[in-house]
């Protein structure tokens, strides 16, 4: 099983972040890096099972959502290279946020778990999107 995980400290409270994120259909805080979010069925971004195609490649769906502990699960179902349908299975990404208690800041933490033939190349490929991911997240919170 393969692993990608990336991190990052922002200067807000986790109770920002977590307001900021916490909706699967909204991730206007990736100015940059998402240029499309399409809504996929009735369900909205706050519900497991909710669905969207991010920029035309991704096909993602929330797994489980825990508004109390601050932290969600989705899949990518479909996407480009070696996170097709074809190539990865179970894949699983989770994004946690913790305060930072002494400073008022928080720690968020983006880990994906995945099954491949090629764990390398879908580590090469996530990793960078998720780190421009988190980029666009902190210079939100700047």
């Amino acid at each position: 099983m393969g692993t990608c995980y990336n991190s990052v400290t922002l200067n807000a409270s986790s109770e920002q972040v977590w307001e900021t994120i916490k909706d699967f259909h909204d991730m206007s805080w990736a100015a940059g890096v998402i240029t499309n979010l399409e809504k996929i069925g009735e369900k909205d971004g706050r519900t497991p099972g909710a669905k969207r195609i991010l920029n035309e490649l991704f096909h993602e769906t929330l797994l489980s959502i825990d508004h109390e502990a601050k932290g969600l699960t989705y899949s990518i179902d479909d996407g480009p290279g070696p996170v097709a349908r074809d190539a990865v299975k179970n894949y699983v990404g989770t994004v946690s946020v913790r305060p930072v208690t002494n400073d008022n800041t928080t720690f968020v933490e983006w880990v994906s778990t995945y099954e491949s033939a090629d764990d390398t190349a879908v580590g090469e490929f996530c990793g960078p999107i998720y780190n421009a991911l988190l980029g666009a997240m902190k210079t939100h919170f700047a």
